[in-house]
C-alpha cells in the first residue's frame, strides 16, 4: 500500500512563506485563501520569549471527518490517502468545512484577485468551478500522478512533488510513502520526535511535526513553551479560534425553526386527538420546518445541486435530515387531513427523527469544539421541544374553550424547559471538562443568567400566576410561552 503524507519540521521553519506563496501561484488560489499557510506563534513575557513557525493545511487524513459528513460524496480519499474534492459533485453547503479540525477548507463565491485587475497567471488558472464549492489542499496530487506514470519517486523528484516542498528553502516541509520503511518520510520519523494535531479526534492525519531527535532525553515542560501557557498568553494569529464563520444566520434558521417546528408538530399530532382545534398548528409547524429547509438552499453555494443533498444517507446526517424531510412533509400533511391516529403517530415519530439527525448533524462537526461534545446531541433535542412546548401553549392560551389543554400544556411546557435548563448546566460542565477554547467558554457564559431567566424563571413564575388566577391566565400563559420558545 501507498499512504503520502507531509512532514514538516518545526526546528527548521523560518515562517519565510515561501510555501505560501508557492502554492498560491501553483494552484491560482483567491488571496483570502491559503491552501498552504505557516502559523506565527509567539508566547512568554520579556526575556523569557519563544517564537515557532507550524505549516498547516489539510492533513489527508486516514479517517477523515470531511468525508463522512459530505451529503453528496464529493469529498472522497484515494486509495493512497490523498482526500480529494469533485467540484461537479459538491454544493457548497460548508458542512465540511464545520467538520475539518483543521480549518484547511475554503468556500468562495467570486472571483477575487490579488490587485484590481487580474494578473497573467489567474487568467490563465482562472477555474470558475471552484466557486460556490468547497476547495483545499490537494498534496498537488496532479503532480504525484504525473511522476508516477513517468517512473519519478514523489518526494524525490521535484517534478513529481508538492509545490510547497520544493520551495522550502530551509528543507524543512519534505513530502513522501508514509507505507515505504526506506521512504525519506520514514526514515526522518524514526530518527526525530513527532506528532500530529488533533489526534486525540482518532483522524489519523497525514501530517506530521517534528521537534527533536529521537534519541534525545525528553525535555521537561517549559514554562515558556507555547503548548504550556494559557490561550491568552499566545500572540499569533490564526492559532485561537475564533467563532465560526462557515454558516451564517441562514444554517442557524434552519436549526432553530427545524427543532421548534419538530417540537410543535409532536405536540399538535398527540393534543390533536381529542382536540380538533389545534390542527392548524400542526401546519405552522410544518411551514416552520419548511422555512428552514428554504434558508438553507438560500446558503448552499450551488443551490441548483440541492437535490445531491440525498446521494449519501449511509455516513451523512445532513443526507438523512434531507430523506427524513422527503417522507415527512407527505406523510404529515396526509395525517393532518385525515386524522388518523396512527399516521400522527408515525408522523411524530419521524419529527423526532428529523430533530435527532439536525442534533448530529452538529454532534459530527468536529471541527467546533462547542459542537462536538457528546452533550451537543440531547441539548439540541430538549432545546426542540421545549421550544415545541412554549409555541404550543402561547398559541393555545388563546383559546378559552382549549383551557383544560393549555393548563396541562403550561405545566408540560415549565417541565421542558427546566429540563432543558438542567441540560444546557450539564452541556457547559462537558464543555469544561473537555478542555473546550475558553473563548467558547466565555461565549455560552456570557448570557447563561438571561437564558436562566427568560428561559425558566420568568416563565415558572408567569404558569403559577395563571394557574393561581382567573381574569387574565391566557395572557400569562402565553408570555411565557414566547418566553420558553424564543429562549432557545
Amino acid at each position: 500500500m501507498t499512504r503520502w503524507v507531509m512532514v514538516a519540521d518545526l526546528e527548521r521553519c523560518v515562517g519565510c512563506q515561501t510555501c505560501t506563496a508557492a502554492c498560491r501561484h501553483a494552484n491560482a488560489t483567491s488571496p483570502a485563501v491559503q491552501w498552504r499557510k505557516v502559523l506565527d506563534i509567539e508566547a512568554g513575557t520579556y526575556p523569557n520569549v519563544s517564537r515557532i513557525f507550524v505549516p498547516v493545511g489539510c492533513q489527508h487524513c486516514a479517517d477523515p471527518p470531511c468525508m463522512h459528513v459530505c451529503p453528496t460524496t464529493a469529498t472522497r480519499q484515494r486509495a493512497d490517502g490523498i482526500v480529494t474534492i469533485d467540484y461537479d459533485l459538491c454544493i457548497g453547503c460548508a458542512y465540511c468545512e464545520v467538520a475539518c479540525p483543521y480549518q484547511a477548507r475554503f468556500l468562495i463565491h467570486e472571483p477575487h484577485f490579488a490587485y484590481e485587475a487580474a494578473t497573467q497567471n489567474e487568467i490563465e488558472r482562472f477555474d470558475s468551478a471552484r466557486f460556490g464549492v468547497a476547495q483545499k489542499c490537494t498534496f498537488c496530487s496532479d503532480r504525484v500522478d504525473f511522476g508516477i506514470e513517468n517512473g519519478l519517486t514523489p518526494g524525490i523528484d521535484p517534478r513529481a512533488t508538492p509545490a510547497c516542498v520544493n520551495s522550502c528553502i530551509a528543507d524543512a516541509l519534505h513530502f513522501g510513502d508514509a507505507d515505504d520503511p526506506n521512504s525519506n518520510v520514514s526514515r526522518l520519523l524514526r530518527e526525530q520526535r513527532s506528532f500530529r494535531m488533533h489526534a486525540e479526534l482518532g483522524t489519523d492525519p497525514g501530517f506530521h511535526y517534528l521537534y527533536g531527535k529521537a534519541n534525545d532525553p525528553e525535555n521537561e515542560p517549559d514554562a515558556s513553551a507555547p503548548g504550556s501557557l494559557p490561550g491568552g498568553q499566545l500572540r499569533t494569529r490564526g492559532v485561537e479560534p475564533s467563532q465560526q464563520r462557515h454558516w451564517d444566520w441562514k444554517a442557524a434558521g434552519n436549526f432553530i425553526c427545524g427543532g421548534m417546528g419538530s417540537g410543535l408538530f409532536v405536540f399538535t399530532a398527540f393534543a390533536s386527538f381529542e382536540y380538533s382545534e389545534v390542527v392548524p398548528l400542526g401546519w405552522a409547524a410544518l411551514g416552520l420546518i419548511a422555512l428552514g429547509l428554504f434558508l438553507v438552499l438560500l446558503k448552499i453555494g450551488r443551490p441548483l445541486r440541492s437535490i445531491y443533498v440525498l446521494r449519501q444517507p449511509q455516513r451523512s446526517w445532513m443526507a438523512r435530515e434531507a430523506w427524513l424531510a422527503a417522507i415527512f412533509f407527505p406523510l404529515a400533511g396526509f395525517a393532518l387531513v385525515s386524522q388518523v391516529p396512527a399516521l400522527l403517530v408515525l408522523s411524530a415519530a419521524i419529527a423526532v427523527l428529523f430533530l435527532c439527525s439536525q442534533a448530529m448533524i452538529l454532534k459530527e462537526a468536529k471541527g467546533i469544539p462547542a459542537w462536538r461534545a457528546s452533550w451537543i446531541v440531547p441539548l439540541m433535542v430538549v432545546t426542540g421541544f421545549a421550544e415545541g412546548s412554549g409555541l404550543f401553549l402561547a398559541v393555545t392560551a388563546q383559546f378559552s374553550a382549549l383551557h383544560p389543554l393549555v393548563t396541562l400544556s403550561a405545566v408540560i411546557a415549565i417541565i421542558w424547559a427546566a429540563l432543558r435548563a438542567w441540560v444546557w448546566r450539564t452541556y457547559q460542565g462537558a464543555l469544561e471538562s473537555e478542555g473546550a477554547p475558553t473563548a467558547t467558554l466565555k461565549v455560552l457564559h456570557d448570557f447563561r443568567l438571561q437564558f436562566f431567566v427568560l428561559g425558566l424563571a420568568l416563565p415558572s413564575v408567569l404558569v403559577v400566576a395563571g394557574v393561581a388566577v382567573t381574569v387574565v391566565p391566557a395572557i400569562l400563559f402565553a408570555i411565557a410561552g414566547v418566553c420558553i420558545a424564543s429562549a432557545g
